[in-house]
């Protein structure tokens, strides 16, 4: 699984990720206000902006799923799952969990994100 050089990842500096309130949520054509601006150097500057937010984030959540993944295959837990476990949990394939250990494994054994 390619991921990005953990210095690569901490130069991004994403825009925050506000929560919308619950009304423009309701609305399936709000999203992050980006709907309502008239200038496209605008538009373009905080759509780029939340993309980069998202790609962090997402990253982010890759690692500690990796984590997750590996401390449940952990053979020392009395509680372990089996990778067929964990894939079907996560929504993975058999092989994709494998991957995911071995990562995760990895991150621990390391600094963690």
């Amino acid at each position: 699984m390619a991921q990005p050089e953990r210095n690569e990842r901490q130069r991004l500096r994403p825009a925050p990720l506000l929560f919308e309130p619950s009304a423009a949520v309701a609305d399936p054509e709000h999203f992050f206000d980006l709907e309502s601006m008239d200038d496209p150097k605008e538009l373009l500057a905080r759509a780029t902006e939340l993309t980069l937010a998202f790609r962090a984030a997402t990253d982010r959540a890759v690692e500690y799923q990796a984590i997750a993944a590996a401390q449940l295959a952990d053979p020392g837990r009395f509680d372990r799952l089996t990778m067929a476990d964990i894939a079907e949990r996560a929504e993975w394939t058999e092989d994709y969990a494998k991957l995911m250990v071995e990562f995760g494994r990895g991150l621990l054994g390391g600094a963690r994100p």
